[in-house]
């Protein structure tokens, strides 16, 4: 009859807690759903405003010196954009709400006067701080908050860019690649799901891009895509190291941020009269219609990861991912052809393996080429990005993302000591978890996690702990 009560006992609270979270997740849906719209149409307006005035770009230095003051004023010094979202997110920090406001007006300037910046990295930090804010008004637990800020995360990718599955396990993936945290994925993907629904009844069309018929899988179709995930990731490896560099030498070579961001649009106008064309400013959306399409320059890819490397490490704001996806798929469009890859395919291919190579996220990258192309050809879509994410190396565009796991197949032995060492804990994590739930379910009070007691019974069980010798048999 305990048993019974107890598993009773465990059914209610599992389903009372999967509602909670189940109307939390939504809840938050809703909230960055609304949040996300008006961002997209200012974003869009900003962009329409920019191509039928040509003369902004001009203002490109000006925009930059409000970006850097508006941060300033709110005591946002050395925004680190979403590398400090992930990085809170990863130690149960709070978000501040301010990113919210400060994000949006700053990526809306630097889309009006001409820069190289996407919008979905920003929908991130949008989303994030909106849900952290949410959580410490519910006064959750730091645990349960970072949830909130994952759901956060999620919503506001998919309400930008109308990807609910890949928004969602995006947000799990992300933040510590090898560790998704899956209690997490049911409020993600009720965050994701309901933003996208609402988003679109307000305007945010879901993204979406004509594919030619994927050729035959056959040997020679595998080959190539093996080649063609090869170089996607030699070319996020190389991304990531030139947005890092040009972001090293702005700030060595000038400290001052105002004098930062001015030299940057300098820099960026310069490029684009040089170029002759604004192909490269802005996000980069026609661009890769364009090549998705089979047409793109044999230099696009480097003009574009050039052109955002000087926008984004001078201090202008937006996101990465989009001028991501405009570099992946002009160089796939591009390398296509001498692979025997129909060029719009090797486009799509390029643009989803490049976008695992600097996110490191594979299974969202999976997801994402569902999404936007539908499922034919799915399996080369995985079968790239599983060689881009092999050897895309352990950079990537967010120094803040922890790697929990060697991407290496043959481990050192000081990997497989911190393995063992890291399983060892879990274990010692889930036997505490299991004591707990025991002594709760006989009503008895739960001692103190500091006083060790699960690792001493589970030492007490006879398992040898990495490090610490043979455990003692008591």
């Amino acid at each position: 009859m305990d048993t019974l009560h107890t598993l009773l006992h465990r059914a209610r609270r599992t389903y009372l807690d999967f509602l909670r979270w189940l109307v939390l997740g939504s809840a938050v849906g809703v909230v960055v759903a609304f949040a996300g719209a008006g961002f997209h149409h200012l974003t869009e307006y900003a962009r329409a405003i920019r191509l039928a005035n040509g003369w902004l770009l001009f203002l490109l230095p000006l925009a930059g010196l409000l970006i850097v003051a508006l941060y300033q004023f709110a005591g946002m010094y050395g925004d680190r954009g979403t590398n400090a979202v992930l990085l809170a997110v990863r130690e149960n920090e709070a978000i501040p709400l301010r990113i919210f406001p400060l994000i949006s007006v700053s990526t809306a300037l630097t889309h009006l006067t001409g820069g190289s910046s996407g919008r979905e990295g920003a929908a991130l930090q949008l989303g994030s701080s909106i849900a952290s804010f949410l959580g410490r008004k519910l006064r959750l637990p730091d645990k349960e908050a970072r949830v909130l800020a994952m759901c956060g995360m999620a919503a506001g990718f998919s309400a930008v860019f109308g990807t609910p599955l890949a928004s969602a396990v995006f947000a799990l993936e992300v933040v510590s690649v090898g560790a998704m945290h899956y209690a997490a994925l049911a409020p993600c993907m009720a965050a994701a799901l309901v933003a996208q629904q609402v988003a679109s009844r307000l305007g945010c069309g879901p993204v979406g891009f004509g594919l030619v018929q994927p050729p035959e899988t056959g040997w020679a179709t595998l080959a190539a895509g093996v080649v063609l995930g090869v170089l996607c990731g030699l070319l996020g490896w190389f991304e990531a190291v030139v947005f890092r560099t040009v972001h090293h030498l702005y700030e060595k070579k000038l400290p001052n941020p105002y004098l930062r961001v001015a030299a940057g649009a300098v820099l960026v106008i310069g490029m684009t009269l040089l170029l002759g064309t604004r192909d490269y400013n802005g996000a980069g959306m026609d661009g890769i219609i364009r090549a998705v399409a089979g047409q793109a320059l044999p230099w696009a890819f480097a003009c574009k990861l050039l052109m955002t490397a000087l926008t984004l490490g001078a201090g202008f704001k937006g996101g990465e991912i989009v001028p991501t996806f405009f570099i992946g798929a002009t160089f796939g469009c591009t390398v296509g052809a001498w692979l025997g890859l129909p060029a719009g395919f090797a486009a799509a291919l390029g643009m989803v393996g490049l976008f695992c190579a600097v996110t490191n996220a594979p299974l969202a990258s999976i997801l994402l080429a569902y999404e936007l192309f539908g499922g034919a050809g799915l399996p080369l879509f995985a079968l790239v990005c599983a060689v881009t994410y092999r050897l895309s190396g352990y950079g990537g565009l967010y120094g803040a993302q922890q790697i929990i796991y060697s991407k290496e197949t043959v481990l050192t032995r000081e990997d497989e000591e911190a393995e063992e060492a890291a399983e060892y804990e879990a274990r010692v994590e889930k036997r505490a978890e299991q004591v707990k739930e025991s002594l709760r379910a006989k009503g008895l009070a739960v001692p103190d996690p500091e006083d060790g007691m699960a690792e001493r019974q589970l030492d007490g069980e006879g398992e040898e702990a990495p490090g610490r010798g043979p455990a003692l048999r008591r």
